[in-house]
């Protein structure tokens, strides 16, 4: 329900977000960055004006899907295909690393299997949204590399789905659930073939006789993107991916470029300009800080290994295949932003652990407050610090001793 309180909350959010983005941008850095200071800022963390609420959720998740969606339609799925190997090499070092270094420093502050085994999975998780945003800001999101980060990201979110599947099995029964995983994976199949036939047979038939009077073209777009994220949650991954997917469909290689052109204005002004600052904002509000040395600590180090988990991991999953030093780092800084995962994955925990308890079937939560405030607080400062140090390696691929694929396009947005 759109309420006075809704309307004064957004308002201050995009004002605040629009000045600081703006301040970040001149340095050459992405507008998020301000738009999560703009959420400090306003939230809880500092003056509190503004705390989560359903509303500014509900617009954050709308955000996320509409520049998923957009991110699809500028992006070459032939392209994702021919770096699928590359792809999947890469996530898989940058989810393997990251869970064993999360595992074992929960366990060095005491945190017992089942606790260790979810901050694990927290820690290996990549979030898609966070990095189109990223890609998209650095005009590198159509280069060899930003296909990469994305189809590694796409099997990030894959095998996060497969580890909280076996781990809430392992809480439940005690044992893995065969059954229910072959389940899981079967869907994931079954929606990736759907997805394919209808991107091929069905979707182009349809494209092909859009208008955009009365913005009929809009509202296939908008249909496109419900369908595929509904499948997509059927499938039991997250609706992003469905709306990325939908966007593969509505390109400009099979409908006319003009109608093209203006579904692509539209959402990415209804996301870059509207709700994607109202998300990065709400990012902020989860931020929950304690001033005990040992909550602190385990952050500090829960970051750290989470920061360079990634890095070393799908930076040497792309080492593999024969790519320079630089290209390595690149993919290693850009697969380490977080995001909005971390908090669903652990609020479903969270969430488990209290039914749980309640009904006297564990005797330890599955994840203590501090273990889960350690882990949106690692999710924002890697959000914060990817685009930071994905500019830096970016600089310096393109310094004249080290030319990259993307540095024309990099230098012709006047970075």
């Amino acid at each position: 329900m759109i309420t006075s309180e809704l309307i004064l909350n957004i308002l201050l959010i995009l004002i605040v977000a629009w000045i600081l983005g703006s301040f970040f941008t001149r340095f050459g850095l992405p507008a998020m960055l301000g738009e999560l200071l703009a959420g400090i800022i306003l939230g809880p963390s500092l003056l509190g004006l503004i705390s989560a609420s359903p509303g500014l959720e509900l617009m954050a998740e709308w955000g996320i899907l509409f520049v998923m969606f957009y991110t699809g339609m500028e992006m070459d799925p032939k392209e994702l295909l021919e770096h699928i190997w590359p792809s999947l090499s890469v996530a898989l070092g940058g989810f393997i690393l990251p869970f064993v270094l999360g595992y074992f420093t929960c366990r060095f502050f005491d945190g017992t299997v089942y606790q260790s085994l979810f901050v694990a999975l927290g820690v290996s998780i990549t979030a898609i949204a966070v990095q189109s945003v990223i890609l998209h800001s650095m005009r590198i999101n159509r280069t060899e590399l930003g296909h990469i980060i994305i189809g590694a990201a796409i099997a990030d979110d894959i095998l996060s789905l497969i580890g909280i599947s076996i781990m809430l099995g392992l809480v439940k029964t005690g044992t893995v659930a065969f059954v229910s995983l072959s389940l899981v994976i079967i869907k994931v199949f079954a929606f990736f073939g759907i997805t394919i036939l209808l991107g091929h047979f069905v979707v182009p038939r349809l494209t092909r006789k859009l208008h955009d009077r009365e913005g009929k073209a809009f509202t296939f777009a908008i249909i496109a993107v419900l369908v595929m994220g509904y499948l997509a949650e059927l499938a039991g991954l997250h609706l992003i991916i469905g709306a990325f997917l939908a966007g593969q469909f509505v390109r400009k290689e099979i409908m006319d470029k003009k109608i093209y052109e203006a579904i692509s204005d539209r959402f990415f002004g209804l996301s870059y300009g509207f709700l994607v600052p109202i998300f990065f904002a709400s990012l902020s509000f989860h931020l929950h800080f304690s001033h005990e040395w040992s909550f602190m600590m385990f952050a500090f180090i829960l970051t750290l290994v989470a920061i360079l988990g990634k890095f070393v991991g799908c930076g040497l999953g792309l080492t593999l295949f024969g790519h320079r030093p630089w290209a390595s780092a690149i993919v290693g800084f850009g697969m380490n932003g977080r995001g909005a995962v971390e908090l669903v994955v652990a609020t479903i925990v969270m969430n488990l652990s209290n039914k749980l308890m309640a009904s006297k079937s564990i005797s330890e939560p599955l994840l203590t407050q501090n273990q889960f405030s350690a882990l949106i607080l690692m999710a924002f400062v890697t959000t914060l610090i990817a685009p930071i140090t994905l500019r830096w390696a970016v600089m310096k691929s393109c310094s004249p001793d080290e030319k990259a694929t993307f540095c024309n396009l990099w230098e012709s947005g006047g970075h």
